[in-house]
Parts: structure tokens; C-alpha cells; sequence
């Protein structure tokens, strides 16, 4: 009797000790009806505690019918605070959109020449103000930011580079200096909103892939340019985060041959000089690089055996003093902060083709038909404020195929514990770390309609957005009917908010320590 009290006891103490988990969960949903014979866009803007934006663009070039932007606001419950409409002139187009915590911008351009427009919506009373202006003509347009009371567009002119900075203040426009060179991409446009600067990476795209950070202070002026010359590998991308007022966090993805495909990613500190008269031009410091087979869970995607035979390729590669290649490409999140440093999310993905048998079973190369982007997982990098590597983690994507290449997975902060997940075909897929530790393996939550009687019979555009606390949006194009009658369709689309709510501990393990996908290496 005592062994019994003795092991239910333990029992009880381990129980107790075990983190709780959670279960995702709808709590909210709402639906518009739409209709597939209209032109009509929806997009979502998730506004934190505040709220969410919901804005539904009607009409278009195509059908020669008035554009009209609708702007709907909702609190936290999906309840409607304000909504307004702006009627667009039909020969502006839609090019970009950004978002700070006051307002919402969307860029126009007119068709065929350099008038631009620009939108900005007050996020608390849904007021408007309008812009027009003339930057360039010939000007594809890439990246658009807001920073205090001006934007900057990013693209390029005549295969040039170049950065244009646009107030709100007094309509005046200004090209940021030293840009338009040949042979030089953007690599990303970046705004510190703490130094009040703007940063613009750039690499070369000539034998020695150069990576340069070229930053401006407000006024438009070249302050100093952070070269990268004398770097070790070819640095891909970077994103910037500012860990302290005289410092920030370099944080990408690297290659070893001056290619696409990624060997790793790197990290290294960037020190703000001085914002003097004259620009400073500062060489490459200590850059430490972390080679995907140094990641300890990079690999999980893997079954254990594939993953075990790609591990004993790379480390005899490297005994016999080479280098083994890895093929992947990279989509790179900004970086999250976080209390002890940052957050690195990165989702790994291909283009995928399908090829055509013409004939007696010849395959034909050149038949190749594009599908989309196929992804095979993320990973997930905590750092300190040092850019010391602290842990990493690797979150499964399986059957996962887009048209086009977005961030996909979702990262939604939970105390020590991050809930990672994904949507595709109608379904959340989620999974909850800790560190190096999964602490729940891969999960499917179904996405359900607000009556019982109902199913959904087709689900297409899938997103989801983490929102605020342990909440998430999904949302898209949703074909529902009666259980009893599936002719008789309706579309719509859905807006729900799901809920991440603790579980009480059941004693069984959590811990997935193998995976059972079986993607194609990259």
C-alpha cells in the first residue's frame, strides 16, 4: 500500500510540474458575402489590441468600373467601430501598402506616367488625407516605408537602383544619393524609427557579390556606408534591428559561391557613428557565421535516417577539407525583439515545375509548367543582445504550395513558450517550442463555420496573422453549403479569430523528438 500512495504521489508531483499546453481554438468569426463575378480584393490588417483593419477594394481596370476602397474597422470582439470608403480615380493603380501604429498608406501610380498618389488612413477615426505627386517616370517600384511624416519608395530606373523620399509636409520630393550604380540590387529598405534613419542594403550583383549598408539621416543625407568587402562568404540579405541606442543587430542569410542558395545564416553587431558633416565609410567587422549543420534542429523536417545520411555527408566533406553545399533558399521574416534579444524566423521553400511526358515517354525540360512555391519548413533562432546564438528550432511544412512567395507561418510570443503555425486547404497547423524543446508536436485545427448544419466544400487564400496575446486571424475564401444540400452554395469571406486556451496536463508526453515529413533536400 505505501509502494501505491508512493507512485500515485509521484504521479500527481509530475502532473503538476508539466508546463500547460494549449489547444487552438474559434473563438469569433464573421462573413462577407462575396461574389466570384465581381472584381473584389479583401485584405487584413491586424491592429493589436486595437483592433483589426479589414479593407475590401470593389471595382477595377478590367471590367472599366469604378475602384472603390472600403475600410472597415473592428475592436478585439469583431465588433464594428467605424467604416468609411474612398472612391479612387480608375486610371490610378494599386501598388503598395504600409502600416505604422497610427496610420495606413496605400501607394497609386497612374498608368503610364510618373503621378503618384498617395493614401493615408487615421487608424482611430477612419479620416483620410490624399497626396499626389510626380517622382519619376519609367520607376518599378519595389519597396514603399513611412517613416514620420515621410515615405520612401525603392526600385528601380532604367535597371538602376534608386530611393526616393517623398513629404507629407510640403509635397517636396528628393532622391537619396549614391545609389545609381550598374549592376546593384536592393536588397531591402529598412526604417529606424529610434535613430530616425533609413537604411538601405544593397549587394552588387558582379563576381564578388559586394553587400553594403547605406544609411540616411531624415533629411535625406548619406551618413556613412557599412561595407562588407572583406567578408569571408557572400552575404544574401540582412535585416537590421536596433538592440541599444548606439547599436544593432546584422542578422541574414549567406552564401559561399555568389549564388541565391543559402548556406547558412550570419550575425554581427553594427555601431552607429557619428552624424556629422561628412559621410563615414566603415570596413566589415567580426561576422559569425552558423552553417545549417551547426543548427541542431534544422534538420527535423527530415525522417531520422535521411536526416542522419545528410549530416555524415557534410561532416566528411569537411574532413577532407571541402565544403558540402547546401541548396536552399531563404525567405527571411523581420527580426522579432524580444527581452533577452531577438527573434529570427525563416521559411525554407523551392519553386516547384511540373514537367511534361510528350511522346513515347520523353520527358521535355523545356515543357515545364510553374506551379507555385513548395515549402518544406521553417526554422526559428533565438539570439541575446550579443548575437550569441542561444537556441533553434525547426517547424514542419507539409504540403504546403503558393502562387506567391509570403511569410506563411505565424509567430505568437506566449510568455518562454512561442506557438508556431501555418494555414493551407481551410486547416491551422500548429505547433508550440520552448527554446530547442517542442513541447507539442504538429497539430490540424479545421477552420468551422458559425452553424452546425453548414460544412465547408471548398477553401482557397488561405492566411493567417498572429494578432495580439495567445489570439490569431484567419482568414480567405470559404464555399459553404448545407449539410443536407451542397448545391445550394454560398461564398464568402471569413474572418475568424482563434484562440490558443490551456489544457489541463494529462500526463502523456508532449515531446516530439522525431519528424515524419520527407521533403526533398534544397
Amino acid at each position: 500500500m505505501i509502494r501505491i500512495l508512493c507512485s500515485t504521489f509521484c504521479l500527481l508531483s509530475l502532473l503538476a510540474m508539466q508546463p500547460a499546453l494549449a489547444q487552438l481554438a474559434q473563438a469569433l468569426r464573421i462573413e462577407i458575402a462575396s461574389d466570384p463575378n465581381e472584381s473584389e480584393s479583401f485584405d487584413v490588417t491586424p491592429l493589436a489590441e486595437r483592433g483589426v483593419l479589414m479593407t475590401i477594394r470593389t471595382g477595377g481596370f478590367y471590367d472599366n468600373t469604378p475602384v472603390t476602397l472600403h475600410f472597415k474597422k473592428y475592436d478585439i470582439n469583431l465588433k464594428s467601430l467605424w467604416q468609411v470608403a474612398f472612391k479612387q480615380d480608375l486610371k490610378f493603380r494599386p501598388l503598395l501598402t504600409y502600416n505604422t501604429d497610427q496610420y495606413a498608406y496605400h501607394l497609386f501610380r497612374e498608368y503610364d506616367t510618373d503621378r503618384y498618389q498617395f493614401i493615408r488612413l487615421h487608424l482611430e477615426d477612419g479620416a483620410i488625407d490624399l497626396f499626389e505627386s510626380s517622382l519619376i517616370d519609367q520607376f518599378d517600384v519595389r519597396q514603399f516605408k513611412v517613416l514620420g511624416s515621410q515615405a520612401y519608395i525603392s526600385g528601380y530606373h532604367h535597371g538602376r537602383p534608386v530611393v526616393m523620399a517623398f513629404s507629407f509636409f510640403d509635397h517636396s520630393t528628393k532622391v537619396l544619393p549614391g545609389l545609381y550604380v550598374n549592376r546593384m540590387e536592393i536588397s531591402s529598405l529598412e526604417v529606424d524609427e529610434i535613430h530616425r534613419e533609413v537604411n538601405v542594403l544593397v549587394h552588387s550583383l558582379k563576381r564578388h557579390c559586394k553587400f553594403s549598408i547605406r544609411t540616411y539621416n531624415y533629411d535625406c543625407k548619406l551618413l556613412r556606408i557599412k561595407d562588407f568587402d572583406g567578408a569571408e562568404n557572400s552575404l544574401i540579405t540582412g535585416k537590421l534591428l536596433p538592440v541599444n541606442e548606439n547599436e544593432s543587430l546584422l542578422v541574414g542569410n549567406y552564401s559561399t559561391d555568389c549564388t541565391p542558395y543559402s548556406q547558412g545564416i550570419y550575425v554581427t553587431r553594427i555601431h552607429h557613428g557619428e552624424t556629422g558633416s561628412s559621410q563615414v565609410t566603415e570596413s566589415v567587422n567580426d561576422i559569425q557565421y552558423i552553417e545549417f549543420s551547426q543548427l541542431q534542429n534544422f534538420f527535423n523536417y527530415l525522417k531520422p535516417n535521411r536526416q542522419q545520411k545528410l549530416l555524415a555527408r557534410a561532416l566528411k566533406k569537411k574532413e577532407e577539407g571541402k565544403e558540402y553545399k547546401f541548396h536552399y533558399r531563404l525567405l527571411v521574416h523581420d527580426l522579432q525583439p524580444t527581452p533577452d534579444g531577438l527573434t529570427l524566423v525563416a521559411e525554407v521553400y523551392y519553386p516547384q515545375y511540373r514537367g511534361s511526358t510528350l511522346g513515347y515517354g520523353t520527358y521535355m525540360r523545356g515543357a515545364d509548367r510553374y506551379e507555385g512555391f513548395r515549402y518544406t519548413h521553417a526554422f526559428i533562432c533565438g539570439f541575446d543582445k550579443q548575437g550569441k546564438l542561444l537556441w533553434d528550432n525547426c517547424f514542419p511544412i507539409k504540403e504546403l504550395l503558393s502562387k506567391d512567395l509570403t511569410e506563411m507561418v505565424q509567430v505568437s510570443q506566449q510568455g518562454d513558450q512561442i506557438v508556431l503555425a501555418y494555414p493551407n486547404d481551410g486547416e491551422i497547423t500548429t505547433e508550440v517550442i520552448q527554446g530547442n524543446k517542442v513541447l507539442k508536436g504538429t497539430e490540424k485545427f479545421k477552420l468551422q463555420t458559425n452553424a452546425e448544419n453548414e460544412k465547408v466544400t471548398f477553401s482557397a487564400q488561405d492566411n493567417l496573422m498572429a494578432w495580439y496575446g495567445q489570439h490569431f486571424l484567419a482568414y480567405g475564401f470559404q464555399k459553404i453549403a448545407p449539410s443536407q444540400n451542397y448545391a445550394n452554395q454560398r461564398q464568402v469571406f471569413y474572418l475568424n479569430k482563434l484562440t490558443y486556451r490551456e489544457e489541463e496536463p494529462t500526463g502523456k508526453s508532449t515531446n516530439a523528438t522525431t519528424r515524419k515529413n520527407d521533403e526533398p533536400e534544397r
